[in-house]
């Protein structure tokens, strides 16, 4: 290998398969014993929409490519049907894993605990006598079984829905042949169903409505019988199109889009592994899909709705214990979340911190009289949002709302789209960010009288203003009325709404214009002490790094005997531990009941210490094609508590952190003559045990 080419294609990895490394690591979280039951079971179900969300939208995008016959090589040098083949390879064994697990190890270790999935042949006569009951009273008047003929082609078949294919023996109601029909199953039915204690030996015993439809389908086919019936599920590319040049309206543009989504390409099938290959076959060619996009499954093909078993369960041993999260003193001592902020920045670290004070942060601003104006972006919120309440009453009270909502957070389209008409409707000004370039950034800002004058008080974070996902995912937000942090704020709100310039901004660093040049600028910086015999440091910690420039300027930095930590969830693209080219950058990834979320960036920068927070991954289209921010920690308190907890406490995680190798495979770190130490149980007892 030629060590000093940093565009040499051996030095990055696919962004595909790291993203499928990273499933692979969820997949494991499934076998740790000292992850609760349920909670094991959670992962197996995590990894199984994380896999459909990566076919709905990346193997989506790749079939096109090579629909079209794109040659387009990324840095890896991998064509498009190169990365297809190898995806096909990966994601069978990954979908393998995933059932093994589940059949091998999770129902066995749930029977244990006397939490059962009842299969058909198990059934006592009450449960047979109590499914059948529940067949007649709540399945089959919303079933619609399509029997195959002229008359009735072959039906659509919705994204991620579970269907069966049912082969059938006699004459119909109208004396002809008939041997094929699909019935979908019911979406507004449960896929899971608690059998009721009377009727069974366990208080948590279960029945799949796969499992229910199946011992009855010959109900719906009277004087036939059904020979075979066969679950099957059909992921679909997810991915909307709107063409930047063409349209006027984004809101009714995606609106007239969503539909689409349900019915697009196929690009994966997925069948009960006792499927005869006949019918296997007739699926591929309904759906325009070759062999290598059938995957054999042994178990519900609808992995993830056993997430379900977690809640009706009812058992909080099998889960992770619950935990209070921490407040801040000095908010604590105010019941004005305002007169708290002008004795300095408030840094919070969800979810061991708690959300609550910034949503109270929105809710005094919108019945504060002193409050003029309040402008947030928003990018996933969730339904029923306390945020969206406060921002339409601070509306309908006459303060000058805006709000700048992102309708493009992929798979939450239709909810922004419903929740910008409410604002609307409430009198809020709301805009849809900029045409070509998504609003990922994370901000709000509030203009209040004081005195004479007008204070601006800032909210800025790392993640969403979203009260479940703020729950389960790690980020930090940052509270603050400095005015220099105000003004910034300010300037690129105007930008957002006006499309004018921002102009300089004096603290915050922004994609697509400054961001990439000023941390390029940072990484040299470092490269440069190090050349001189100075100390040198980057740790990074983010989602996702990607972006090839990126990479080759770490490469650079580790040549020049820079000291390199990257804490990175999920997909990388960097090789680590290559002689001459990066033995001095180490990667981890942090798996656990926390999704690590938080972008930091930290430089020793000869002393000084800078360190920020960000909304942005290291990716081609956070870096150009969206906007972001990044913005420094700057008091020391906040500051020290990044560094220490937020990062060394990472890098000293010797139970849940995955080292990677040079190969882009990693392994799970294992205590050497040290005791346990996860990061984020770390960070509980630190926040939440106090």
């Amino acid at each position: 290998m030629d060590a000093l080419n940093l565009d040499n294609p051996e030095l990055f990895i696919n962004r595909e398969l790291s993203l499928l490394e990273f499933n692979r690591r969820v997949i494991a979280q499934a076998l740790d014993e000292t992850t609760p039951l349920l909670e094991r079971l959670k992962f197996l179900c995590i990894s199984s929409t994380n896999l459909d969300e990566f076919f709905e939208i990346r193997v989506a995008g790749i079939k096109q490519q090579v629909k079209y016959g794109s040659g387009q090589k990324g840095p890896d040098n991998l064509s498009p049907a190169e990365v297809m083949e190898q995806i096909s390879q990966i994601a069978h064994e990954l979908v393998e894993e995933q059932y093994r697990i589940l059949n091998e190890t999770i129902t066995p270790e749930l029977a244990k605990e006397k939490i059962r999935v009842l299969r058909r042949a198990s059934w006592r006569p009450s449960v047979s006598r109590w499914v059948k009951r529940y067949f007649n009273n709540n399945v089959l008047p919303v079933l619609s079984p399509i029997g195959l003929d002229p008359a009735h082609p072959f039906p659509r078949v919705l994204n991620k829905n579970l269907y069966f294919i049912v082969s059938l023996d006699g004459k119909d109601a109208f004396g002809r042949e008939s041997d094929l029909a699909i019935v979908q199953a019911p979406r507004s039915l449960p896929r899971v169903v608690k059998v009721p204690e009377e009727h069974t030996a366990g208080k948590n015993d279960f029945i799949l409505l796969s499992s229910i439809i199946h011992a009855h389908v010959s109900d719906l086919f009277p004087g036939m019988k059904a020979t075979g019936c066969y679950q099957f599920k059909v992921t679909r590319d997810s991915d909307l199109f709107v063409d930047n040049e063409e349209v006027e309206d984004l809101l009714r543009a995606l609106e007239g889009e969503l539909p689409s989504r349900r019915f697009s390409d196929a690009v994966r099938l997925e069948v009960a592994d006792n499927c005869p290959d006949e019918l296997s076959t007739f699926l591929l060619r309904k759906f325009n899909l070759n062999e290598f996009d059938l995957y054999q499954v042994n178990g519900p093909v609808n992995l993830s709705r056993l997430m379900a078993i977690v809640d009706l369960a009812s058992r909080p041993d099998l889960v992770y214990p619950g935990f209070t999260s921490d407040i801040p003193p000095r908010v604590l001592k105010s019941s004005n979340i305002f007169d708290s902020l002008k004795n300095g920045d408030i840094l919070f670290h969800h979810p061991f911190q708690s959300f609550a004070p910034i949503v109270d942060f929105v809710r005094q601003a919108a019945h504060d009289p002193n409050v003029l104006s309040i402008k947030q972006t928003l990018y996933r919120t969730g339904i029923d949002s306390a945020i969206v309440e406060s921002l339409k009453d601070a509306a309908r009270i006459g303060k000058e709302v805006t709000v700048v909502i992102e309708l493009r957070a992929r798979f939450d389209e239709e909810a922004n789209i419903e929740m910008a008409t409410e604002l609307q409707e409430a009198g809020a000004q709301v805009v849809y960010g900029i045409v070509g370039y998504k609003t990922h950034c994370k901000m709000c800002m509030v203009v209040r009288r004081e005195g004479r004058g007008l204070r601006r008080y800032v909210h800025l974070g790392t993640g969403n203003y979203h009260s479940r996902t703020v729950r389960m995912y790690t980020d930090y937000g940052l509270l603050t009325c400095d005015k220099e942090f105000g003004l910034d704020v300010s300037k690129l709100f105007l930008q957002l709404t006006g499309l004018g310039r921002a102009g300089k901004l004096r603290k915050l660093l922004q994609s697509p214009f400054t961001l990439f040049k000023r941390l390029l600028e940072l990484i040299e910086i470092e490269a440069v002490n190090a050349k001189k015999g100075k100390d040198a440091r980057i740790i990074l910690k983010m989602n996702a790094l990607v972006d090839p420039d990126m990479i080759k300027a770490l490469y650079q930095a580790s040549q020049a005997g820079v000291k390199i930590d990257l804490i990175i969830r999920g997909m990388c693209c960097l090789r680590p531990g290559i002689k001459g080219v990066s033995e001095n950058i180490h990667v981890r990834s942090i798996v656990g009941r926390f999704l690590e979320h938080t972008r930091v960036f930290y430089f020793y920068h000869g002393g000084e210490e800078l360190i920020y927070c960000s909304s942005a991954d290291w990716m081609p289209r956070n870096m150009h094609v969206r906007v972001e921010t990044a913005f420094p920690i700057e008091e020391k308190r906040p500051r020290d508590l990044i560094y220490t907890l937020g990062l060394q406490n990472y890098l000293s995680d010797n139970t849940k952190a995955w080292i990677m190798n040079s190969d882009g495979m990693y392994k799970l770190a294992k205590p050497t003559g040290t005791k346990q130490r996860s990061a984020q149980d770390t960070a509980l007892s630190h926040f939440c045990d106090n």
